[in-house]
């Protein structure tokens, strides 16, 4: 892939759209990895105004180090760059306090950590309506389209998506171009939801290069016994997350109502 071709792209394709939209910008949501610090600058690479939010809800302190330390090197390359805090963990214990009794199942921890990704959509989409700005999403695009590792209305919800077309090798390709911070680069994946130091890898059962593997194998129609061993196994996982995730990827069904039906 030619990094810095692709980077070209995805900053005018953002700079037109912002245009035709009439906004000032993005704002994008800072993790401390990868998608986010990829997406971020960008987004600052256009020239307009990118505000980039950090909001932590019982965040592990190496991620909040990583997110500020890529902050500061934006605002040392981009004038058009600012930054908030919006610390979300008093909100959230407040939100847990209010639902845990009537939520108080073996679903509780999935569902609390959607919470913090929807917490976090909706501080985002307050802010990008104050500032005249659009929501940036930080989705890859084995997350969005593979695996579907992403919340529906959470992170998921958003008003573009600059780099869901590039693999998460490929997102790694235009971070070393793009001169992200080491500490970024070399992180393990995370999306930082519980509140532990689980990875990416840790929750869906294989890490990003042997998902590429089965994404592409799946979109040449391989089928299980065409693998043994581990790549049986890796691929048995991306189906299985695939299709049980498939309703995060497609349009939300509508029940069609014919105009015979409703003039009877």
């Amino acid at each position: 892939m030619n990094a810095e071709k692709v980077t070209n792209h995805i900053v005018n394709w953002l700079k037109d759209y912002a245009t035709n939209a009439n906004v000032k910008g993005f704002i994008i949501g800072i993790s401390g990895g990868i998608d986010s610090a990829v997406t971020s600058t960008l987004c600052a690479k256009t020239g307009l105004t990118t505000l980039c939010l950090e909001m932590p809800i019982h965040q592990a302190k190496n991620q909040v180090t990583r997110g500020q330390q890529h902050i500061a090197q934006l605002k040392d390359n981009f004038t058009n760059v600012n930054s908030k805090i919006i610390e979300l963990t008093n909100t959230f214990e407040s939100f847990k306090n209010t639902v845990s009794n009537v939520a108080n199942n073996d679903k509780i921890d999935l569902a609390l950590a959607n919470t913090r990704a929807r917490l976090r959509m909706t501080t985002l989409y307050y802010h990008a309506g104050i500032e005249g700005l659009i929501v940036a999403g930080t989705g890859n695009k084995v997350e969005d389209f593979g695996v579907g590792f992403y919340t529906k209305y959470g992170d998921g919800g958003v008003d573009i998506s600059p780099i869901a077309d590039l693999l998460k090798s490929e997102v790694y390709a235009i971070a070393k171009y793009l001169n992200v911070i080491n500490a970024i680069q070399i992180a393990q994946p995370t999306d930082g939801l519980f509140g532990d130091s689980r990875t990416d890898e840790d929750q869906i059962g294989a890490n990003y290069d042997e998902l590429e593997w089965a994404m592409e194998n799946y979109d040449k129609g391989k089928v299980l016994n065409n693998f043994s061993g581990r790549e049986k196994e890796v691929y048995a996982i991306y189906t299985k997350l695939h299709l049980a995730n498939k309703h995060k990827m497609i349009e939300i069904p509508i029940c069609k109502i014919s105009k015979k039906l409703k003039s009877e």
